[in-house]
């Protein structure tokens, strides 16, 4: 399996605090059946992107680990002006493996109707956007015809393993379970931030999947679209849209 989202690289966020920690990390990933792991370090105001030093703590990391598994780097990207301008000026550091997917991260307070633009100018630079965990935002879990709009505009969306099994509770778990079935799903990955509630695991993931959707459905989100990712290459799976209108069960914040 391929984890395009996790917090590993130790020392740059709230994920895992030290080297000790990213090994621990890393051992659960390699006994869990996972073959390659970004680093994707949050990239926000409260986390500002060194692109050196991300590269300098995922080759130390690599170095303990001798090959056993393969690192990669990216970030997980908050779409602020700093982060545009920086995004401009050079995007592949922050992208997977420094291809052409951006993980696109949203904040749970506000999610402007100019995003709409923001996601297509992207697009037109040559990025192929990657919505991050849509199921953990509140906004696009009761906004969720913005999701559908993107993807139906050729974003993508990645969800967490631990949404599946209720982690992030229950509402978080139904929609997951659900956008899946509508085909706006095309990744699922850890966003691995410790080894105790957020682990590096996904074998229990693909599990689900299979056992709900079928082992092809599976295979896709965990294993041949991540690698794609990875690699740089168009997706082989894109799921056909349900366009079905997407009712939003609960409203609870008032948007801007």
């Amino acid at each position: 399996m391929v984890d395009l989202h996790s917090h590993i690289l130790p020392g740059l966020d709230d994920g895992a605090d030290s080297i000790e920690d990213a090994l621990a990390m890393a051992e659960d990933a390699i006994a869990d059946g996972i073959t390659h792991v970004v680093g994707t370090p949050h990239a926000s105001s409260n986390y500002a992107f060194n692109f050196a030093k991300v590269r300098e703590a995922r080759d130390a990391l690599s170095k303990k680990l001798a090959g056993r598994i393969t690192l990669a780097t990216g970030c997980d990207f908050h779409l602020n002006p700093e982060n545009l301008a920086a995004l401009r000026a050079d995007a592949a550091p922050f992208c997977i493996n420094q291809k052409d997917y951006l993980l696109v991260e949203f904040n749970e307070f506000s999610i402007p109707p100019s995003m709409d633009q923001t996601l297509h100018e992207l697009q037109l630079a040559g990025l192929r956007p990657v919505i991050t965990h849509p199921e953990r935002n509140g906004i696009l879990r009761a906004q969720p015809e913005r999701l559908l709009r993107w993807v139906s505009l050729g974003c993508y969306t990645q969800i967490t393993a631990g949404s599946l099994t209720g982690v992030f509770g229950r509402g978080a778990r139904e929609d997951a379970w659900t956008w899946i079935g509508r085909g706006l799903v095309h990744f699922v990955a850890s966003d691995a931030h410790n080894t105790a509630r957020r682990p590096l695991k996904l074998r229990f993931a693909y599990d689900a999947v299979a056992e709900r959707f079928g082992e092809e459905k599976a295979r896709a989100l965990l294993m041949e679209n991540p690698l794609a990712a990875f690699e740089g290459r168009p997706l082989p799976y894109v799921p056909e849209v349900s366009t079905d209108p997407l009712r939003a069960k609960r409203k609870r914040f008032i948007f801007f």
